[in-house]
C-alpha cells in the first residue's frame, strides 16, 4: 500500500510549523515529540502505521479555522481525526501532514425535544447522545458496534451504520445539519433543525466524505422516541446458507426488523467465550432478529418470524422475555470484534454490501476462498441490509500472511461488486479499499468524483491518499483523457 511521497520541504520545517501552530492553539494543543505522536500513528486498521508531522488538538471552531487557513496558505496537508476507530485507514496520518484531532470537541450543545433533535460537537461519542436523552424516552438510532468509543464526527465522515440501520437508516438518514470548516478557514452551515432543504444536497455530499471535503465542527442529529415494546429472537441454523435464506424470506415477507444480525460458528464461539451471552454452540449460524413497536404488533411479528425460521430449518429459537435478556443477546454481537481478537494474533475486518438474496452464494464462495488462501474467516454482519463484515484471521509475524489476508479481502470485495453489491457499507474506502475502486467505478466515474473533491479542496490538502486510487491535479483534471490505456501528465505521482 503506497501513499503520496512526503514533501521534503515540509518535513524539514517541522519545528517552525509547530511553533506557528502553537501561536494558534496554545498550551498542550500541539504535539511534536515522537513518543507523544505515536498514539496517533494509526486508526482501527492497525496493519498500516505512519507518524504524523505534528498533532494539533484545537478546542474552538476559531482555532480549527485558523489551523486550516494556515495549512492552506502554506501548502500543508491535513488529516482530520475523531476517536480513531475507523477500520478502513480513513484517519491514517501522513508523514508530511498535520493530524487535526477533534477529541476536545466533546460537548452536547443543545437537546431540543420540541424539534426532536440535538446539537452536538463532533467529539461526542455515539452512545453519549442516547445516554443524554434516554431518561426522557428518546434515543439516537445509528449504533455502530464501537458506539461506546466512536465519535459522532467520525460517524458523519464514514456514514456509519450499526445493528439498527436496517429499519432506521445509517448516519445520513439521521442528520439534520452540520457546521463545517473549509480548507481555507471559511466556516459554513448546512441544514439545521428543519427537514430536507431545497437545492443541492450538500448535507448528503458531506456525509461519508471521509474528511476529503471539510472538517465538521458541529452536528445536528435526529432524535427518535423509544419504541413501546422491543423483543429479540435468537435463532440457530445448521448452515450459514439456511440462515441467509431466512434473512431473505423475512424481508421478502414485508417484515422490517429493528435489527437483523448474523454470526457464523467461529464468531459465535468467540463471542460466547468472551461475553457468555448464552449463545447455542451446536449451530453453524446464528441470527439475532429484533422487533419493535406496539406490543400487539411485536407479538404478531414474532410469530411470523418464528414460522419463517422453522421453514428454513432452524434448530433452536429463543425469544427474549426481559430487557436484560434482550441486551444479553446483543452483548455478544456488540463484542464480536474484540472477541475474535482473542482467537487470532491479527485480523482484517472487511466491509462490503450485497443484495440480500445473494447471501447464500456469497457465504459459500467465501468458504472456498478461505480454503484457497489457507486463512480462517469469521463472519459477523448486518444481515438484514446485506452489509458483510468478514473477519480474516492471520498472523502478521508470519512473512507474507498480511499480504495474503489483503488479497483474500480484496477477492471478497470484488465478489460483492460482482453479485451486484458495493465495496463498502459503512466503514468507508480510506486506504483499505482505495485501490479496489476501479473494480466498481470507471475512470470517468472516478474523475467526476474527483471534480467534486476539487470544488471543495482545489489544492488537494485534505486527507490526500485516501479514496482515490490515482492522484490528479485539479487544474488538469478537466483535460484528463485516456488514449489507448496511456495516462497523460506522467509527472503526476500515482500510487
Amino acid at each position: 500500500m503506497e501513499m503520496p511521497k512526503p514533501d521534503d520541504a515540509v518535513l524539514s520545517n517541522r519545528l517552525r510549523i509547530a511553533d506557528d501552530l502553537r501561536a494558534i492553539v496554545p498550551g498542550e494543543g500541539v504535539i511534536v515529540d515522537e513518543d507523544e505522536r505515536r498514539p496517533y500513528e494509526s486508526d482501527g486498521l492497525t496493519a498500516y502505521k505512519t507518524s504524523p508531522l505534528v498533532v494539533v488538538l484545537p478546542e474552538t471552531v476559531e482555532q480549527v479555522s485558523a489551523v486550516l487557513r494556515y495549512c492552506h496558505e502554506n501548502g500543508i496537508k491535513v488529516v482530520p481525526r475523531g476517536a480513531g476507530t475507523s477500520l478502513s485507514g480513513g484517519s491514517l496520518p501522513l508523514e508530511d501532514g498535520v493530524l487535526l484531532g477533534l477529541g476536545k470537541f466533546n460537548r452536547i450543545l443543545e437537546v431540543d425535544y420540541d424539534n426532536r433533535c440535538a446539537r452536538v460537537q463532533p467529539g461526542v461519542t455515539n452512545l453519549a447522545i442516547t445516554k443524554a436523552v434516554e431518561a426522557d424516552g428518546f434515543y439516537y438510532a445509528p449504533d455502530p458496534s464501537s458506539q461506546i468509543a466512536c465519535s459522532i464526527g467520525g460517524n458523519v465522515a464514514e456514514n456509519s451504520g450499526g445493528v439498527h440501520c436496517l429499519k432506521y437508516g445509517l448516519t445520513t438518514n439521521n442528520l439534520l445539519g452540520l457546521e463545517v470548516v473549509m480548507i481555507d478557514g471559511e466556516v459554513i452551515r448546512i441544514g439545521g433543525k428543519h427537514l430536507d432543504s431545497e437545492a443541492y444536497d450538500l448535507l448528503g455530499i458531506m456525509t461519508g466524505s471521509e474528511g476529503l471535503l471539510g472538517v465538521v465542527t458541529e452536528v445536528t442529529v435526529r432524535l427518535l422516541r423509544a419504541p413501546e415494546t422491543v423483543q429479540a429472537l435468537l435463532i440457530g441454523f445448521p448452515s450459514s446458507e439456511q440462515a441467509g435464506d431466512c434473512v431473505a424470506k423475512v424481508i421478502g415477507a414485508g417484515i422490517i426488523p429493528g435489527g437483523m444480525e448474523m454470526m457464523d460458528k467461529p464468531a459465535i464461539h468467540a463471542a460466547e467465550d468472551f461475553v457468555h451471552a448464552g449463545y447455542p454452540l451446536d449451530v453453524e449460524a446464528l441470527l439475532i432478529v429484533e422487533l419493535d413497536g406496539p406490543a400487539q404488533e411485536v407479538t404478531h411479528l414474532i410469530g411470523s418470524v418464528k414460522e419463517i425460521a422453522e421453514s428454513c430449518g432452524a434448530v433452536s429459537l429463543k425469544i427474549s422475555e426481559s430487557e436484560q435478556e434482550r441486551l444479553g443477546f446483543w452483548a455478544g454481537r456488540k463484542a464480536a470484534f474484540p472477541a475474535v481478537g482473542r482467537i487470532s494474533p491479527d485480523y482484517l475486518c472487511m466491509d462490503g454490501t450485497i443484495p440480500r438474496h445473494q447471501l447464500p452464494k456469497v457465504l459459500s464462495r467465501m468458504t472456498e476462498l478461505s480454503n484457497h488462501y489457507g486463512l480462517r474467516v469469521a463472519n459477523v454482519f448486518h444481515a438484514g441490509d446485506g452489509n458483510l463484515h468478514p473477519l480474516i484471521l492471520y498472523d502478521a509475524n508470519i512473512p507474507g500472511e498480511l499480504r495474503k489476508a489483503e488479497d483474500f479481502g480484496g477477492d471478497i470485495l470484488k465478489l460483492c461488486v460482482e453479485v451486484g453489491g458495493v465495496l463498502t457499507g459503512e466503514h468507508g474506502v480510506g486506504v483499505e479499499k482505495r485501490d479496489l475502486m476501479p473494480a466498481m467505478f470507471t475512470e470517468i466515474d472516478l474523475a467526476q468524483q474527483m471534480r467534486l473533491k476539487c470544488a471543495f479542496d482545489p489544492d488537494g490538502l485534505l486527507n490526500p491518499g485516501k479514496v482515490f486510487p490515482t492522484l490528479h491535479r485539479c487544474a488538469e483534471l478537466g483535460r484528463m483523457h485516456i488514449h489507448k490505456g496511456k495516462l497523460p501528465f506522467p509527472d503526476i505521482p500515482r500510487f
